[in-house]
């Protein structure tokens, strides 16, 4: 809510003794220039630099906004520069501990600031996925009618998690994790600035590169790594953060992985390997040298997902199933929760019966295409919808598989060149022994003559 007398108390100390708050706290940047990343919604004439009053939108005010975004990629952080630099009323609610009765408060409180002093109120409503759908139902009428402003923070995607009405009353702004040269130009601006270590403590190379690996693309983890380090650093009476220091610090030792070299492409590579080898264990090891190393965990997701296809297919259908819902719930919770999401898809791609049969079928047809087998669509399978197609004799001659007893009409489907061709061979392991039972029956059926 508002600051009370309190809330205003602790804010004046935090301003004359600022180490009383968190590195995180103090580096807080003042202005929408100040920020780091972002640069996608930062730009001249955006609803953020509205929110702030940059600009004139004569009669169209600012929009309200819905924030998306992992965390640590600045969404707290932009409502605190709109906060400070709007001349509007700001209210903070967490959707965590508020509920309808002080939503409603804040939009009675709204509009007598609107009627009684022609103030508007913006409204920083964060984890607005924690509310139920009769509390995003509450704040409907004060976003439609302006009453309040509305920005809403949220890690969750808010297609599932916030309700339609509101999502359309809104502009959705998504935050993209912040790269390593962002968290890099953080922390060395914390460790210079006035409002940070004031040059304290040296950071040597090596130590920022792991204290990036830490962050994994969270300014927050970063800085609060980095202020526990140059603390027992200093304690030690150490002018410098020495890895070991660090290390001890956060309890996590040093990945030797380079996201930008090989070693991105060779543990990736083991761990896929090691899941076609349905070694668990050793994809599992892999699988964790990515996680500590600050990994994208959507890039892991996607090789999963690519494995789960190229060596599993239809021996497991329930592979890419897997893969995919793994790869859709880290988009929405990121780290360190999707760690146990990519464990769950790792261990039963791994231990899923395997098969590459769909891989070299493709293959085999792409290959053929490539050297010009194709040849024209057989006429009784053309298009016969529109007029004079039958004079054509499109579609003439079409049994309908469906008309037959078994489901299946013995006739040609695939061009002249290649009516005899078998991509597919399937393998006799897990599921896919009933698919190869299924292809030499339809192919008999069909009448088709062996190569």
């Amino acid at each position: 809510m508002e600051p009370d007398l309190f809330t205003a108390a602790a804010e004046e100390r935090q301003e004359k003794d600022p180490a009383a708050s968190p590195l995180a706290v103090r580096m807080r940047p003042r202005t929408l220039d100040e920020v780091v990343g972002q640069q996608h919604l930062l730009g001249p004439g955006s609803p953020l630099r509205r929110l702030v009053g940059e600009g004139n939108g004569g009669p169209a005010g600012p929009s309200s906004v819905i924030l998306w975004g992992p965390p640590g990629t600045g969404k707290t952080t932009l409502a605190y520069v709109v906060s400070k630099a709007t001349n509007k009323r700001f209210v903070e609610l967490s959707a965590i501990t508020a509920g309808v009765k002080e939503v409603r408060a804040v939009i009675d409180g709204a509009r007598r600031a609107t009627g009684a002093f022609g103030k508007e109120t913006v409204l920083f409503l964060d984890e607005i996925h924690r509310f139920s759908k009769a509390q995003q139902d509450s704040l409907l009428p004060a976003v439609e009618n302006r009453w309040v402003t509305l920005i809403a923070a949220t890690t969750e995607n808010p297609y599932f998690s916030v309700i339609s009405p509101l999502l359309s009353r809104s502009l959705l702004l998504t935050l993209e994790p912040l790269t390593d040269d962002d968290i890099r130009s953080l922390i060395r601006r914390a460790l210079s600035d006035e409002r940070g270590l004031k040059e304290a403590v040296a950071l040597p190379e090596d130590t920022e590169e792991h204290l990036l690996r830490i962050a994994g693309g969270d300014a927050r983890r970063a800085l609060t790594a980095l202020e526990a380090a140059a603390g027992a650093a200093l304690d030690q009476g150490e002018s410098e953060i020495g890895l070991r220091t660090l290390e001890q610090t956060v309890d996590r030792a040093a990945v030797k992985y380079d996201r930008d070299g090989d070693q991105h492409y060779d543990v990736a590579s083991a761990l896929i390997k090691s899941i076609r080898g349905s070694d668990v264990d050793a994809a599992l090891h892999y699988l964790a040298r990515m996680i500590e190393a600050g990994e994208d965990p959507r890039f892991i997701a996607r090789r999963l997902m690519i494995s789960a296809s190229e060596d599993i297919g239809l021996a497991d259908p329930n592979a890419l199933p897997i893969a995919v819902a793994a790869a859709q719930a880290v988009a929405m919770i990121g780290f360190p929760e999707a760690a146990l999401t990519l464990s769950h898809a790792t261990i039963a791609l791994a231990l899923a019966p395997k098969s590459n049969a769909a891989t070299t079928a493709i293959g085999a047809a792409l290959e053929d295409v490539r050297k010009g087998l194709a040849g024209p669509v057989p006429p009784h399978l053309r298009d016969g919808h529109y007029k004079g197609a039958a004079k054509l004799g499109h579609a003439q001659g079409y049994v309908y598989p469906h008309d037959l007893p078994e489901g299946i009409a013995e006739q040609q489907y695939a061009p002249d060149a290649l009516k005899d061709r078998e991509y597919y061979t399937p393998s006799r392991h897990g599921a896919e022994a009933r698919y190869a039972d299924a292809v030499e029956w339809t192919r008999k059926r069909l009448g088709r003559k062996r190569p």
